[in-house]
């Protein structure tokens, strides 16, 4: 194929996603740590092991801007983030298949791939633009939470999500799993649907709770913590919300 058969899928400072055929390639720059791709091929690879219907991984290879390329398998169909924005009607609807979804992935275990409490901890350590005696509350706040080894994908949104037709899922995107605790991966999803559109979030909650028979208050030990991690992201238009979700840790 020619760059001209390639459809340009999402393009961010760090990388390039693409399809050519029934191949989606991730290409990142040459300045991306190598060590970062090889890592997401490698959780994906022990994700795929467990049986979840996620896009076969096909190889990692050199690209033309000296950079990585993540080749992976091309899956059909449309996303739930779409389905929602065409059928808002249905809003309800598919947040209870996205739910059943993200319990499903928490019910596997894959023991050697990182542990949510480590990812949480280098996140909080790193995030300079908190004070010291912030940072310090985040880290007792981790160090009270329990140790547990349920997968979690780390950026469960409804555009990771692909629905084919004939009503089976899959879904995309497994670079920020660990194994630990379903209340983190909760309160992540909580806090990228209130970035979006905080109505959904409040729906996306209750349900959530409700289906999963966990307290609010648990994944609201975990909002603060995962906060900062995102914030140390440096997202435009996020920190606002990030920090005050943030302060709520000196004062509990």
């Amino acid at each position: 194929m020619t760059m001209s058969d390639r459809i340009i899928i999402e393009k961010k400072d760090n990388k390039t996603v693409y399809r050519e055929g029934d191949i989606i390639v991730k290409e990142f720059i040459r300045e991306h740590p190598k060590s970062y791709v090889y890592n997401e091929a490698y959780i994906h690879a022990c994700v795929e092991e467990t049986g979840l219907p996620i896009p076969k991984i096909i190889s990692v290879t050199p690209a033309e801007n000296g950079g990585l390329a993540l080749a992976m398998a091309y899956v059909e169909g449309k996303t739930l983030d779409e389905q929602m924005k065409e059928s808002p009607e249905k809003t309800d609807e598919l947040l209870e298949t996205f739910i059943d979804i993200q319990m499903e992935i928490n019910k596997r275990r894959v023991l050697t791939i990182r542990h949510t409490l480590e990812k949480m901890r280098t996140a909080v350590s790193q995030l300079t633009e908190i004070d010291a005696s912030t940072r310090y509350e985040l880290m007792q706040r981790l160090q009270g939470m329990k140790r547990h080894t349920k997968l979690c994908h780390g950026d469960f949104v409804p555009s990771n999500v692909i629905l084919r037709n004939d009503g089976t899922w899959c879904v995309l995107d497994w670079a920020h799993a660990s194994q630990g605790n379903a209340g983190a991966d909760a309160a992540t999803t909580y806090m990228r649907f209130s970035l979006e559109d905080p109505e959904i979030a409040e729906r996306y909650l209750k349900m959530y709770c409700r289906k999963a028979d966990m307290a609010v208050q648990y994944i609201q030990q975990w909002m603060p913590i995962v906060a900062a991690a995102q914030l140390l992201k440096g997202v435009e238009g996020e920190e606002k919300l990030l920090r005050e979700w943030i302060s709520v840790a000196e004062y509990q």
